[in-house]
C-alpha cells in the first residue's frame, strides 16, 4: 500500500518538475529568439520548405496517402504566411488563427492514420494480401515531433504579440491646470516573445493563488525594502 502512494507522490512531483523544466525552457528560448530575430526567422523558413521536402520524399519512398500529405503540405504553406510579419503578430490575424486550426486537425488526422491497422473487408480472406507495415513508437514519435509539432512550437516560442511592440514615446506636456500630462509618439518599445507572455501571465496567477493563501514574494519585498 505504502508503495502505491509513494509511486503517486512520484508521479506527480515528476509531472511538476517536468512542467517547469519545460516552462524554464520555453523562457529561455524566447529570450534568444528576442536576441536573434532574424537568424531565427532564416532557420524557420529553411525548417519549413525542409519538412515540405520530407513530406514529398515520405509520399514517394513510404508511400504516405497523397490527400492526407497534400493537406499537410498545404498546412505548411499556410504557416509560412505568418512569417511575413515575423517576429510581429496581431492575435486576431486570421492567418495565425487558421494556423492554429489547422495544427489540430494535421494532428488529429496523423494520429488516426498511424493508429488505423484494420484490414480492409475485401482483404480479409485473400491469403496473398499483405498488409500495411505498422510504424514503430520511435517512428512515429520522429514523425510526429519534426513534422508536426516543431514548426508551431518554434512558431509560438519565436513570435511576439503585436500589442508590445506598438509604437510609443512617453513625453511630459503641461495643461492648463500646470499637471503634467503624458502622449504616446515615436519610438518602439522591446518585443516580448508571446511564449514569455503566456507563461508570464500563469506565473502572475499563481502569486495571486500564493497571495491568497498568506504567502508573500520574497523578490518583491526585497525590492521595496530597497
Amino acid at each position: 500500500m505504502i508503495i502505491q502512494l509513494l509511486s503517486y507522490a512520484g508521479t506527480v512531483l515528476g509531472f511538476i518538475f517536468l512542467t517547469l523544466s519545460t516552462a524554464s525552457g520555453l523562457y529561455y528560448l524566447s529570450e534568444l529568439v528576442e536576441e536573434y530575430t532574424e537568424p531565427t526567422r532564416r532557420l524557420l523558413y529553411r525548417a519549413i520548405y525542409t519538412i515540405i521536402g520530407i513530406y514529398v520524399l515520405l509520399l514517394l519512398f513510404d508511400g504516405f496517402p497523397w490527400l492526407l500529405t497534400a493537406f499537410s503540405i498545404f498546412t505548411y504553406v499556410v504557416y509560412l504566411q505568418n512569417m511575413k510579419h515575423f517576429p510581429y503578430i496581431s492575435l486576431t490575424n486570421p492567418t495565425l488563427m487558421l494556423s492554429c486550426v489547422l495544427v489540430l486537425i494535421n494532428h488529429y488526422l496523423w494520429f488516426k492514420y498511424f493508429n488505423d491497422v484494420d484490414i480492409p473487408p475485401q482483404f480479409r480472406f485473400d491469403p496473398n494480401y499483405v498488409p500495411r507495415r505498422r510504424a514503430s513508437f520511435a517512428e512515429v514519435a520522429s514523425f510526429f515531433g519534426i513534422c508536426v509539432w516543431f514548426i508551431p512550437f518554434a512558431l509560438f516560442v519565436s513570435l511576439s504579440a503585436g500589442e508590445n511592440v506598438l509604437p510609443t514615446h512617453i513625453e511630459r506636456k503641461k495643461n492648463e491646470d500646470g499637471d503634467g500630462a503624458e502622449s504616446s509618439r515615436g519610438v518602439r518599445r522591446r518585443a516580448k516573445g508571446l511564449a514569455k507572455i503566456v507563461i508570464d501571465y500563469i506565473r502572475e496567477y499563481f502569486y495571486s493563488i500564493g497571495k491568497l493563501f498568506g504567502l508573500k514574494d520574497s523578490k518583491k519585498d526585497e525590492g521595496l525594502l530597497l
